[in-house]
């Protein structure tokens, strides 16, 4: 047979190439807003609290009416209540923002805890070739940051819209109730605000997916030196690393002050524009033609009131586009995750395998063009033990990732027991192969559970203290301070590296597979195919 040389151990980095998106994604909003039907009664509390927030806006502007018409007219029994209404409408106030504020919590908390879940969950999905893609770092920030920026989108938005929406709904209704010719020339603004707005949701989408990029970058880095740190220290690598995450970090700068520049220069303008029409309207208010000579002065005063009530609840409206774009853009690379294909599993039998393998003409091409393996054919009997033998990087460990299928070969065939291995379920494959990687992952947990992880959970103490002993792992594991309770940190921190390959060793043996493989690091790869591998 003959093994192609797969030089690189890591695949190269393929640099995404972000497009401007147009609109502000509807597709993509509609699909985040469906994460909050679960919650409708606490969508309709939140509706509640905010109207009734929203009322005692308007309810200002119509109490310094009547204040005004009060005082001219020294009206004493409004006067005598007046100290009581004000109390009496700050609580209704309160008790609205409060239901608003704490429901629009609960739904943002929830579609964060359901948003990761379906991501985590999806993850443990994906095939191999996924991860030879993605970088470990960018994946974890999409789970850290923007699913936290999604909810900016889909719960954070939703309140800034529905509160201070309500809020200007009613004061502008109350100064159409009050003078509709008057308050007609508020619309004239309506068309440069729509213009700022649409030009400002199409920077914002783009920017936030450039952040978002440049955020994952500087996750991967961190990720990365920190799993390799004592490489960093044997090589003196400390500077080459510091510069290479400065860089991703002053990238990450640059596209945040970008942001907060577009940001800092549109919310004025459009505010300017907004006072701008306030103020023609308040000097148009002040023309006695205009405002009317039948009109009272509590009218005036109402009137000016609720004009001057609007600056907030519009400031917050001209922002909220800025959060929108943001969650826009983090759903979009959350979504494509959730929606990239999973791994193909259509076999249907679950036999009971006995070892013999047979791998027919078999070549396997990476993603990225790199040739792995180029027609292998090799056949092992049950119960025999093979070694595949050669240079490091020269396809030995392509064979294994084959033989789970954490590959799919790109021509030929491998067959288990004269069956097909696409023919076999998954799960019924996997739990019949025991496999020792070259990588050792111990997580952080006992050295029990790292020993029985997974499906072996359920193996008794006496079960994991034999596999321990048949690996060799049982004696020192015994001279840890509590031992196969022993706590391990991520990694197996704390223990050489041989003891870290021996409890690793010791869970393959657990799993008491017909078929171990043994996959070494610099030379050989053994595999074992018998009823019972420990012996």
């Amino acid at each position: 047979m003959s093994i192609e040389s797969l030089t690189p151990n890591q695949q190269p980095e393929k640099k995404t190439q972000l497009k401007a998106e147009t609109g502000i994604g509807f597709a993509t909003y509609w699909r985040l807003i469906a994460y909050l039907k679960p919650y409708r009664l606490s969508i309709l509390l939140m509706i509640l609290g905010f109207t009734l927030y929203a009322g005692s806006q308007a309810q200002i502007a119509i109490m310094m009416q009547q204040l005004s018409d009060a005082l001219n007219t020294y009206d004493r029994s409004y006067l005598d209540i007046f100290p009581l209404l004000v109390v009496g409408l700050f609580i209704v106030r309160g008790l609205g923002s409060f239901l608003g504020t704490y429901s629009s919590g609960v739904i943002s908390r929830n579609v964060v805890y359901v948003m990761r879940v379906q991501v985590f969950e999806k993850i443990l999905k994906l095939p191999m070739s996924f991860f030879m893609k993605e970088s470990g770092g960018k994946t974890s920030a999409k789970l850290v940051y923007n699913v936290e920026q999604v909810t900016a989108a889909g719960t954070d938005a939703l309140k800034v819209i529905v509160r201070d929406g309500l809020t200007v709904i009613g004061l502008v209704g109350y100064l159409f109730y009050t003078n509709w010719k008057l308050s007609l020339t508020l619309f004239l603004i309506i068309p440069m605000v729509a213009g700022i707005v649409a030009y400002a949701s199409k920077r914002f989408r783009r920017l936030s997916g450039r952040v978002q990029q440049s955020m994952g970058d500087v996750s991967h880095i961190v990720n990365e030196v920190i799993g390799a740190i004592d490489v960093v220290k044997n090589n003196s690598g400390q500077e080459q690393e510091l510069a290479r995450f400065d860089r991703a970090s002053k990238n990450n700068l640059r596209q945040g002050l970008k942001i907060i520049m577009t940001d800092s220069v549109m919310t004025p303008l459009i505010q300017l524009i907004l006072a701008c029409g306030l103020a023609f309207v308040v000097w148009l208010a002040l023309t006695p033609e205009i405002l009317g000579d039948n009109e009272s002065p509590g009218v005036f005063f109402g009137y000016i009131t609720a004009i001057g009530l609007l600056s907030s609840p519009v400031k917050a409206l001209t922002q909220v586009n800025a959060k929108i774009q943001r969650g826009i853009a983090g759903a979009d690379s959350i979504f494509s995750m959730i929606d990239s294909a999973e791994e193909a599993d259509t076999g249907t039998l679950t036999p009971d395998i006995r070892g013999q393998i047979d791998f027919k003409d078999i070549s396997l091409r990476y993603d990225d063009g790199t040739q792995a393996l180029t027609n292998i054919n090799l056949s092992i009997k049950a119960g025999e033990s093979v070694a595949l033998v050669g240079r490091s990087g020269a396809g030995k460990s392509s064979l294994v990732h084959l033989l789970t299928r954490q590959f799919e070969a790109t021509s030929g065939s491998i067959e288990i027991d004269g069956a097909p291995i696409q023919s076999i379920r998954l799960s019924s494959l996997r739990e019949q192969i025991a496999v020792v990687s070259q990588r050792v992952n111990l997580f952080a947990s006992s050295v029990r559970d790292n020993i029985a992880y997974g499906r072996l959970s359920g193996k008794s103490m006496s079960e994991i203290e034999s596999a321990a002993r048949s690996a060799f792992a049982d004696q020192f594991i015994k001279q840890l301070p509590n031992g196969y309770d022993s706590q391990l940190s991520s990694g197996g921190e704390g223990l050489s590296g041989g003891q870290r390959q021996r409890i690793a060793i010791a869970r393959g043996l657990l799993k008491d597979a017909p078929i171990l493989i043994l996959d070494e690091a610099t030379s050989a790869c053994l595999l074992y195919t018998s009823p019972s591998p420990r012996d």
